[in-house]
Order: structure tokens, then sequence, then C-alpha cells
């Protein structure tokens, strides 16, 4: 069996674990994924089975958008609501302007540092398992480039946004970094991703659609037509939303 499911993962399973369900389901055991989800976050995650394998690479390195929330008076270890929250003292909190002005600088090419708490893999181990033993890697800032950033709604502390980026891009340590900017805490909140290139959360597949479907080609994509919807240029970017 080849091909490419547009799965929707839901929060509080891991990327992996959720490749796993979906092995039972098909019975394919030649698969992978196309770009991890932290465990918290949802939505769409691209699963390539069989010799559609061969796609992964050019399917990581199409552009992603999500929509998040987070709050600007906390902070944690991992940057999210994972790991319990730090208050942090907020002299004076940013104007609504003044957010859409720091949101503004982080777009285009970055160079970012990853969180120690990720799955980012450092000689072999993931870094959050080396963090977890008292080991955390020093990691190294990288360039991921962010298309556009729009803030959707602003009430202290809580800010909801949605954003077009790049491969390896952490939008947990995009809400760090601008809560630096801003002079406040910065702690993601929720995360859901709702695009994968040409692949969109409202054609998602959920576990218990795959586990119902009568036959497999309801919900594979072949390898020609996953090609095609790749194309031979890059997938034009969601068009960025109008400000509220």
């Amino acid at each position: 069996m080849d091909g490419i499911i547009n799965l929707y993962k839901p929060p509080g399973i891991t990327s992996a674990k959720a490749l796993y369900r979906v092995r039972k389901i098909t019975r394919v055991r030649k698969s992978g994924h196309a770009g991890t989800l932290d465990p918290a976050a949802e939505g769409v995650l691209i699963l390539c089975l069989g010799k559609v394998t061969k796609l992964v690479e050019a399917l990581m390195d199409q552009p992603k958008v999500y929509r998040a929330a987070a709050r600007l008076d906390v902070t944690s270890d991992s940057f999210d609501s994972d790991r319990p929250v730090i208050p942090v003292s907020v002299t004076t909190r940013p104007d609504e302007e003044q957010l859409r002005e720091a949101c503004r600088g982080f777009e285009g090419t970055i160079s970012q540092l990853p969180p120690a708490v990720s799955a980012l893999k450092v000689g072999g181990r993931p870094a959050y398992k080396l963090e977890r033993a008292g080991k955390a890697p020093p990691l190294k800032p990288r360039p991921v480039r962010i298309y556009w950033i729009h803030v959707h709604r602003y009430q202290w502390p809580v800010v909801e946004f949605e954003l077009a980026c790049g491969r390896g891009t952490y939008v947990r340590a995009l809400v760090r970094d601008l809560g630096q900017r801003l002079g406040s805490g910065g702690c993601l909140t929720s995360l859901t991703r709702q695009a994968v290139g040409p692949f969109h959360l409202q054609d998602a597949w959920s576990f218990e659609r795959l586990e119902q479907a009568a036959d497999p080609t309801e919900y594979l994509i072949p390898l020609e037509h996953a090609r095609a919807l790749l194309g031979v240029r890059p997938i034009p970017l969601p068009p960025r939303p109008a400000r509220a």
C-alpha cells in the first residue's frame, strides 16, 4: 500500500505514537511522518506509506500554517504549558500596537534558538531526553523562515495569532522570543497545525474515520496525485489574513 494520509493528530499523543496507531490500522510498516507535532499540539500530520516515503523530505520543506494562543505573564522550562508555568514580573504591559509591531519584526528569515525541550537530535538522542536527565545540550541558533504573523485577538495576558512558517520553526521558541522583545513572559498554551503545503485540516482524517473506512482508497492519496499536488514549483502560501 503506497500513498499519503492527511491525519488529524489529536492533543495528548506523540507523532510517533500516532504513526504506530495508523500502522495497526493500515498494516503497512514502511511508513513515516513528515514533520513532528509536539504531544500537546493538534492538527495536520502527514504520513507517508510504502513508496511514498521518498516524498518525506519534499513534504517537510512545504510551508506550514499554525493557529496558536500564548500567555505573556508566565513562562516555563519548555516555553509551553506542558511544564509548570513560572510567573514573570512585567513592568509595563505592551499595548496591541506594540504587540503587532513586535510580531512584524519576526517576519522574514530569522535566527532562532531551538528549545532544549524538543525532539531535535543531539548526538543521536532527542534533546528533551538529555534535558530530562539533567544534561541539557548546548544548542545553536539556526535560520528559519516566518512568512507572516497575524494577531487575531489580544487581551492581556492572552494573545491568539496565526502564522505561516518554513521548516524547522518552533512556535514555542517564537513565543519565547516575542516575550523577550516585549519585556514580558512568553508561554505557548495551544497550537493547531492548520496546513502543510496543499494539505489542510478540514480534509484530515481522524483515527476513528480511518478505522471505519471500507476501503483504503477513501483516505490514501496515491504517489502520482501527491506529486501533482506538490508540483514542480513551490506551493503558494495561503493568503495573508486581513487585519481585524
